[in-house]
């Protein structure tokens, strides 16, 4: 048995989906666990992530007017706004969404389906750096 620990930092591009599945295999591949759990916790409270499709970029435009429609950047609307107008929001969908993920590990490898990506899902307006904390438990 054998435990790994591993911190990813990602630089987002501002909202939106950012798809990071070749930097969790690249972990992954490090990892040296050939067959286990790899559990995925982004530290912060205004994004999230998602296991999503990624053969259409429509789904990605669809997910992200969908939650602007459900939880609008409208100052009138919250108490707290204190880091601007997407503040309350990024925290409303971050709660809404997935704070970690985990993902099945066979033969060094994440097992995602044919037409599935795991994204970093940034709430924020403008471009931040994340920290993801890969934990992985398994065999090697």
């Amino acid at each position: 048995m054998k435990i790994f620990q591993q911190v990813l930092k990602i630089q987002t591009r501002g909202k939106g989906l950012q798809e990071i599945t070749s930097e969790v295999r690249e972990v992954v591949r490090a990892s040296e666990i050939t067959s286990g759990l790899c559990n995925l916790f982004v530290r912060h409270t205004s994004s999230s992530l998602v296991i999503q499709e990624n053969a259409d970029p429509d789904v990605q435009t669809d997910l992200i007017k969908y939650f602007d429609k459900l939880v609008p950047m409208d100052e009138k609307l919250y108490i707290h706004t204190t880091e601007g107008k997407d503040d309350m929001p990024a925290h409303i969908k971050s709660a809404l969404t997935n704070n970690q993920i985990s993902l099945s590990v066979k033969d060094n490898k994440i097992l995602l389906g044919k037409w599935q990506g795991i994204y970093l899902f940034e709430h924020r307006i403008i471009p931040t750096k994340r920290i993801i904390v890969h934990h992985f438990i398994g065999d090697n």
